[in-house]
C-alpha cells in the first residue's frame, strides 16, 4: 500500500516541492514534540529525585531520633536493673532526712544503714517514684548514666550538721589561740 502522499503524486494533485515541505513540517512538529517530552521527562525526573532525597533525608532523621529513643530507654533500664540487684533493704525506726527538688523527704533505716548514709557509703537513689538506698560504687555507675536518678550522696554534701559550710569554719584555722585567756 502506498502512502497518501504517493497516491496524490500519481494522481497529480499534489506536486514534489510541496510534500517535500510537507515531510519536512511534519519531521519539525515530531522534533519538537520529541523535545518537550524530554524536558517535561527531565523536570519530572529531577523533581521526582528531589522528592526522594528529601524523604531520605526525612526518614535519616526520624530514624536518629529513634535510635535516641531506644538508647535512652535502654540506659533507663540499665539504671533500673542496677538499683534493683544492688538496693538495700530498709529496716528500722531512724529517720533518715533527705531533700529533693527542695522538698525534705523521710526514709526509716536502721541505725547502721543511718550511719552507711551519713559516711557516704550508701547513696539515696530514685526508683520509680520510691526511694531505694544502694552502694557508693552502684550509684557511682548510676551517675554516669543519668545523674538525676541520684539524689543524695552525702560525700558530696559540703554542710556540715550545723550547715555551716566547712570553708566559713576552716578561715580561722591558722591563727593560734592563746591559752591563758580568762573571761
Amino acid at each position: 500500500m502506498a502512502s497518501l502522499q504517493d497516491q496524490l503524486l500519481k494522481a497529480g494533485l499534489a506536486n514534489k516541492s510541496s510534500a517535500k515541505q510537507a515531510r519536512a513540517d511534519k519531521r519539525k512538529k515530531q522534533k519538537l514534540k520529541n523535545k518537550n517530552q524530554h524536558v517535561e521527562a527531565d523536570a519530572a525526573k529531577i523533581a521526582a529525585e528531589q522528592a526522594a532525597e528529601e524523604k531520605k533525608a526525612k526518614d535519616r532523621a526520624l530514624n536518629a531520633e529513634q535510635q535516641q529513643e531506644r538508647e535512652k530507654r535502654s540506659v533507663i533500664a540499665q539504671i533500673k536493673q542496677l538499683i534493683n540487684v544492688n538496693k538495700q533493704e530498709r529496716k528500722g525506726d531512724v529517720v533518715l532526712n533527705f531533700t529533693h527538688d527542695n522538698v525534705v523527704k523521710r526514709m526509716y533505716v536502721s541505725e547502721e544503714m543511718h550511719r552507711q548514709v551519713t559516711k557516704g557509703r550508701l547513696v539515696v537513689v530514685l526508683l520509680d517514684e520510691a526511694y531505694e538506698l544502694v552502694p557508693t560504687p552502684v550509684a557511682d555507675k548510676i551517675a554516669q548514666r543519668d545523674e538525676s536518678f541520684v539524689i543524695y550522696r552525702a560525700d558530696l554534701d559540703t554542710k556540715d550538721v550545723d550547715g555551716k559550710q566547712e570553708d566559713e569554719e576552716d578561715w580561722y584555722a591558722d591563727y593560734e589561740i592563746p591559752d591563758d585567756l580568762t573571761w
